[in-house]
């Protein structure tokens, strides 16, 4: 751009006109100084695509990692100052540039943690260094699961995942059942048993509300109608009308994650020891039977044939990954049948560290490459 406007200025009448020395190189070196400007111009602009885009035509350049930004967030989210660490590590782990596109991704913040999570099991210098950095990789997890910034929402039934557990609700009853299909042209669910074993007849066009949380933790109820009954690979099921009709549940604290376990527990007495009122917590030895069906850190769903009343605490142990044996104290929140069976609503009440890791690793499936 420099060059043609100085061929320009020369072709000009008035540049040949006799002036005096002093004009001339007066002249000249205005020429140049015009030239040095412009060019410099140009290099600015082309380092630089927001100069050359106006305000509202969305092009900028690359992002580079934000340490500023990263505290700000961190500090709205109410993360500590371990945590904040943390979050930083795991971003930078994984090259992120664009901080709050990832923070607003379940998917994205999955992806950073995972790799976090197998960079600290094999770097750590020993088992009790990699068990205290993984406490802190999860609850720092755990408070973004929280804090409303990852994650979508289910607008309607047919966005709803196939094989998640849900609670159908007819009238006062509620019964656990598994959305089976959500791509034809009703909602498929499974058919609600009674306490005898036997499948409920629900008549068509009942009102039903199917309640359920995603994987984010995220909870909602749909209300909607009874299509009719059916069979699938001879299992009654029961034919919903689809529905938009949604209503946002209370958001649960821990992510659950859907899982089948086989796992014993043992019953928990809680004795007095004497004058200074402290107490001594006995467990029973018989080991009875049980499956889990969800689990989190917060708690867990049994289902077992024996009928445990509200209010017990239990000793509940069971094998995770074929490696690792965990074991948590619980208290059994309350019980309703499914079919012949009993489910145990249980709250974790105490957690050993390496056990609670172990479940954080299960619920957000770190566990495995």
């Amino acid at each position: 751009m420099g060059a043609p406007l100085f061929l320009h200025l020369l072709q000009m009448p008035q540049f040949y006109k006799q002036t005096q020395p002093q004009d001339a190189i007066g002249f000249g070196v205005g020429i140049v100084v015009i030239v040095f400007i412009f060019t410099i111009v140009n290099i600015v602009k082309k380092r630089s695509p927001s100069l050359n885009s106006g305000s509202g035509s969305g092009i900028s350049g690359p992002k580079h990692f934000s340490g500023f930004a990263l505290h700000r967030i961190a500090a709205d989210m109410g993360l500590d100052k371990e945590q904040t660490k943390m979050l930083e590590f795991v971003l930078k782990s994984d090259g992120v540039a664009d901080i709050e596109h990832s923070l607003n991704s379940t998917n994205l913040l999955d992806r950073h943690f995972k790799k976090a999570y197998h960079l600290i099991e094999r770097n750590a210098n020993t088992e009790e260094e990699a068990q205290n950095r993984l406490a802190i990789l999860f609850a720092t997890r755990n408070i973004l699961e929280n804090s409303g910034g990852a994650g979508g929402g289910v607008a309607s039934t047919r966005q709803i995942p196939e094989n998640t557990a849900a609670v159908l609700t007819v009238g006062n009853d509620s019964y656990p059942v598994k959305v089976l299909s959500t791509k034809s042209e009703n909602l498929i669910v499974e058919n609600p048993y009674n306490a005898l074993g036997s499948p409920i007849r629900l008549p068509r066009g009942g009102k039903v509300t199917l309640a359920f949380f995603t994987r984010s933790s995220k909870g909602f109820a749909f209300e909607t109608r009874i299509m009719g009954n059916s069979e699938s690979g001879d299992k009654p099921v029961l034919q919903l009308i689809h529905s938009s009709q949604r209503k946002q549940l209370s958001q649960r604290r821990f992510r659950r994650r859907q899982e089948v376990i086989s796992c014993g527990f043992f019953l928990v007495k809680v004795e007095d020891m004497g004058r200074k009122k402290q107490k001594k917590m006995i467990v029973d030895k018989r080991q009875i039977k049980g499956t889990i069906m969800d689990i989190s850190i917060g708690g867990c769903s049994i289902k077992t044939n024996a009928a445990i009343p509200s209010g017990t605490l239990l000793k509940i142990s069971f094998d995770h990954g074929g490696f690792m044996s965990v074991v948590t104290l619980g208290q059994v929140l309350r019980t309703n049948r499914s079919g012949v069976s009993i489910v145990m609503h249980i709250k974790f009440l105490r957690i050993p560290r390496k056990s609670m890791n172990a479940i954080n690793a299960m619920v957000f499936d770190y566990s495995d490459d």
